[in-house]
């Protein structure tokens, strides 16, 4: 894009404020102050949200040396216009309106082909199929990633150049009356639509209403591709005009243009197209990549004589579909490292993603990005190494290294921080004598160049049991919640016990990260970990320990105080020094905390020590999840409201007070107060049906299978012959035992994992490192993924087999087994 804030105003309309500036050329847009990389020709939108808006951002973004800015009119008195005299402003009625107006102007500068993808599942994976099936002969421009909402889609589309020849853009929604803003945004001359699912339903009153809503983005299409063997799919097509020509596939109609047949191998899937005797073969055998291709098919053979795409080449292509991963993985690596891998994709736009990423986690490590040439770009490979160059540098990267002949052969465009090598093998041997401790390093590269093997060589070794991090839903998690709050009501983070054992650095730099006002730790050790991490959020401390003083005063740390003992000895050691605690209140608990009847000698005890500051003051509830004690519940609630009064009234001072958890939120909305607690919600498990169809399953633990044998009737395995079978059985002996996490009162098919999509009962007793499983039914071999729990089956489904809560669950997973973290 190259517009100025004078040519924006005259497209999306509005006020300009110091119209003088309002010429300088704007190449790139902002809308999240930490993720700018390049101030000069910026444009920063301040988007405004349910509960944020970036109205509160536009004096740390002039600050970094923005000079454009779009803000919303409503907002606009709450600038200063006098302290920004270099910086142009453009007040609109709504800025994301204004950027989708500014995006679909934009569209209609090119006249080559765009198809607008949209569906529940799949959006992302056709996408970038098709991008494998036709970039050798079409310069094409897409989504980055997973950039399908409201905000990604006008993003992407400023992306488009008069030098591309195609176009490829997802669009997803969640609620009705959204997609309207995506077709006009998109304007695609061709449709797909990839399948029909669950996801995202809350937001729609049934599927029927979901798919009229999706069909939305189709209103200006002259074709659409769709396959019809969901009922639902097949039945709603008829609403599409008749000015849109249906292109339809289908694995059991007749009555579809493409009729595929599907000859499944051990490895790998033949699809047969009757019709047209076309065959080509997958390297996938799972229902979804099927299904996936099958669309992929059906669009190259229904359009690629309508738009000259060459069909033999795109054919060839199918045979090497890659397995895709959009998905950002950080992984602990060896010698005190951190990796980021992202060794499947190599352009501008997924580099800027990832150093994004990267500068989200890096605290106070080094950075250090290795990165190979980017291949297909259509761009100058002087030209491109420059942009590579360029956004390395913006980006602060303490170490460069460059893989290919292309960035060799133009190494003089790059810092003297920058190392070469023509080949992947050459960095290899290079890495081995090398060690990276206090680093984090972003491996980013084309597939050709199987940087794969560097995140394998770099990576921690350990045994091949993981617990998967989903960090896109601990966002949304936690924003599910702010939701339901009250405009103004602050959200702690709860983060103890190795953050319910999901990994206390990676959640609590996230969640900092996205703007959470407290985080809560047991010891102080735990806060200690994440202050050396680089994160500055303030931290309370649940169980301090005079012998933690020390500690807790030279990190910054904020006690808890629940007796007058401990805050005797903390007054002693604060030597007049100011300090903030938090004072906790026993409503009813009988567990730790202040009773009603010490309040006035607290209260005189913080009056003679001012330097002692009560940030907030809060009480535990004892049973906010169950409906039989609610009375109890609101009898704790009242008697902390009188108590806490008491304390606000008495100190000069705003205190912050807090009594609900994450069950309480919903249950009780009357006790927000000034901030809630946020535990096991954050991590995807709520009582209430309704919050919990809107959280997200934040971890999987997976493991591997590593022998499979056949036992025969009257046999049996395992410790104490438990395991004995009355038939032929063929099992699988996986990675994972009582050590690792996994209860033992799964034993003897009391539980179950998930083999290729097959449910496989336990046989026998769990073992210290390993459990057995009956997958005499089932299609697998050495190697296999296996879930032990995550969507299916779920961590609540563990916890009722062995008569525990999820908490337990999560908490008891051992720290030897990995934690994998993924961000899309």
């Amino acid at each position: 894009m190259n517009y100025t804030l004078n040519e924006i105003y005259k497209i999306c309309g509005g006020k300009l404020v110091h119209a003088e500036h309002s010429q300088h050329s704007i190449q790139h847009l902002v809308i999240d102050t930490r993720k700018i990389i390049t101030e000069q020709w910026a444009l920063f939108v301040a988007l405004k949200g349910k509960r944020n808006s970036g109205i509160h951002a536009v004096h740390e973004a002039y600050l970094a040396g923005i000079r454009n800015f779009l803000i919303n009119e409503s907002e606009a008195p709450i600038i200063d216009f006098s302290l920004f005299p270099e910086a142009g402003f453009l007040c609109c009625s709504d800025t994301l309106l204004a950027l989708q107006k500014l995006a679909a102007h934009h569209r209609q500068q090119f006249n080559y082909p765009i198809i607008g993808i949209t569906g529940s599942n799949g959006k992302t994976i056709v996408k970038e199929w098709l991008f494998h099936l036709l970039h050798q002969q079409l310069k094409i421009v897409r989504s980055p990633k997973s950039f399908n909402s409201q905000i990604g889609v006008p993003l992407s589309i400023l992306l488009m150049q008069q030098t591309d020849q195609l176009g490829i853009f997802e669009a997803g929604i969640s609620e009705k009356n959204e997609m309207q803003h995506l077709s006009s945004t998109i304007a695609p001359e061709i449709g797909i639509f990839t399948y029909i699912g669950a996801a995202h339903q809350a937001g729609f009153e049934n599927k029927t209403t979901k798919i009229a809503e999706k069909f939305k983005l189709f209103q200006s299409c002259k074709h659409l591709v769709i396959g019809i063997d969901q009922d639902e799919l097949a039945t709603s097509i008829t609403s599409i005009g008749s000015a849109c020509k249906l292109i339809t596939w289908s694995k059991e109609s007749q009555a579809a243009n493409f009729q595929f047949e599907i000859h499944k191998k051990k490895f790998s899937t033949l699809i047969a197209e009757k019709n047209e005797q076309i065959n080509i073969e997958i390297p996938f055998t799972d229902e979804a990549s099927i299904w996936n291709a099958c669309t992929c098919l059906a669009s190259i053979l229904g359009l690629h004589a309508i738009y000259n795409w060459d069909l033999k080449q795109a054919l060839k292509k199918f045979a090497d579909l890659p397995a895709l991963d959009m998905r950002l993985q950080l992984i602990e690596g060896s010698g005190q490292c951190m990796l980021i891998n992202d060794s499947y994709s190599a352009d501008i736009d997924s580099l800027k993603i990832a150093l994004d990423f990267l500068r989200q986690h890096q605290g106070a490590m080094r950075s250090i990005c290795i990165v190979s040439d980017f291949v297909d770009s259509g761009k100058s490979e002087e030209k491109l190494n420059q942009e590579i160059a360029d956004l390395l540098v913006q980006s602060k990267i303490d170490t460069i290294i460059g893989v290919g002949p292309s960035m060799t052969k133009f190494k003089n465009l790059y810092p003297s921080n920058s190392l070469f090598f023509e080949q992947t093998d050459l960095l290899m041997s290079f890495l081995k004598h090398k060690h990276y401790a206090n680093s984090i390093l972003l491996i980013k590269g084309a597939r050709s160049f199987e940087f794969e093997k560097i995140s394998k060589l770099l990576a921690k070794q350990v045994h091949q049991t993981t617990f998967e991090i989903n960090l896109n839903a601990l966002v949304n998690n936690l924003n599910t919640y702010r939701n339901l709050l009250k405009s103004g009501v602050k959200t702690m983070g709860m983060v103890k016990a190795f953050s319910y054992g999901t990994g206390s650095v990676e959640i609590a730099r996230t969640l900092a990260h996205h703007q959470i006002d407290y985080l809560t730790v047991a010891y102080a050790d735990e806060g200690v970990i994440l202050r050396n991490a680089g994160i500055k959020t303030p931290i309370m401390v649940m169980n301090a320990e005079p012998s933690s003083f020390e500690t807790i005063f030279t990190h910054h740390l904020e006690p808890e105080i629940y007796q007058f003992e401990l805050l005797k000895h903390l007054i002693q050691h604060a030597n007049g020094e100011a300090f903030g605690i938090h004072i906790e209140l026993d409503t009813g608990m009988k567990r730790l905390g202040f009773d009603a009847t010490q309040i006035p000698e607290l209260i005189q005890l913080l009056t003679n020590n001012a330097n002692i500051r009560v940030q907030s003051v809060f009480t535990h509830l004892a049973a906010s999840d169950e409906s039989e004690h609610d009375a109890f519940t609101r009898n704790q609630i009242n008697k902390f409201e009188n108590i806490s009064t008491q304390i606000c009234k008495a100190l000069p001072y705003p205190i912050l007070r807090h009594c609900v958890n994450s069950s309480g939120i919903t249950r009780f909305p009357e006790a927000h107060f000034d901030m809630v607690r946020l535990g096991i919600g954050l991590y995807g498990i709520d009582p209430s049906e309704k919050v919990q169809q809107q959280l997200q399953v934040i971890g999987s633990l997976k493991t591997i299978i590593s022998q499979i044998r056949t036992l025969e009737a009257g046999e049996s395995v395992g410790y104490g012959r438990m395991g004995k079978v009355n038939q032929q059985t063929k099992i699988a002996i996986v990675a994972i035992g009582y050590a690792d996490g996994l209860s033992r009162l799964l034993s003897n098919g009391n539980g179950a994992m998930m083999v290729n999509g097959e449910k496989a009962s336990i046989i026998g007793n769990v073992c210290m490192d390993m459990t057995m499983i009956d997958i005499t039914n089932i299609s697998c071999q050495v190697g296999d993924e296996v879930i032990v729990f995550g969507q299916n089956p779920s961590i609540q489904t563990i916890a009722s087999q062995t008569q525990t809560i999820p908490y337990e669950i999560l908490t008891g997973i051992s720290q030897r087994v990995k934690r994998v973290y993924f961000f899309e």
